[in-house]
């Protein structure tokens, strides 16, 4: 009975691998939203990242989160950094890498705890009428095998987050 047992559990691990073999590892994650806002508004308020305390679940989660900025913020290389003892937070720092003035700006997102790992975020605002602003959001990442098994799990919880993150945004800028 043991060894069925055995056998069992082992031709489930061996599944997961095998699953893993032929499952993507890079993937982008995007949401979008309109907010009844001029442009230049809502860019100016997305590029600056201490802004995310208003509206990242992730940043909410944790009323006790440790943040800490580096340089000046909204401007390429500044740091925004958390620290969290809750695991869905956790450790890591993103930096601005890129910004083009009125249209997008990117950073580098670099996870140190619970695991580690960097990807890549955009956001592109995109004008629709003189008080109407399309933001959209692509989070692009990596996750390594064996793990990358688990990413139509963590792509459906990311891009539920991103979108509440979205919703938040546009009940502030609207407000």
């Amino acid at each position: 009975m043991l060894q069925i047992i055995l056998l069992v559990i082992s031709a489930l691990i061996a599944l997961v691998f095998i699953a893993a073999l032929f499952m993507k590892k890079k993937y982008s994650i995007s949401t979008s939203i309109l907010i009844n806002r001029p442009k230049n508004d809502v860019f100016n308020y997305v590029k600056i990242l201490k802004n995310q305390e208003n509206y990242s679940k992730w940043v909410m989660s944790d009323p006790n989160v440790k943040l800490n900025y580096i340089g000046q913020d909204g401007t390429i290389g500044f740091i925004s950094q958390w620290e969290s003892d809750l695991k869905n937070v956790g450790i890591g720092e993103q930096e601005i890498t890129s910004i083009e003035e009125n249209e997008s700006y990117q950073v580098e997102i670099r996870f140190k705890k619970p695991f580690e790992g960097i990807s890549q975020a955009i956001t592109t605002t995109e004008s629709i009428s003189d008080t109407q602003t399309k933001v959209t959001t692509t989070f692009n990442t990596r996750t390594p095998f064996p793990m990358n098994v688990m990413v139509p799990f963590i792509s459906k919880m990311l891009k539920n987050d991103m979108e509440g993150n979205m919703s938040r945004l546009k009940a502030n800028l609207e407000a």
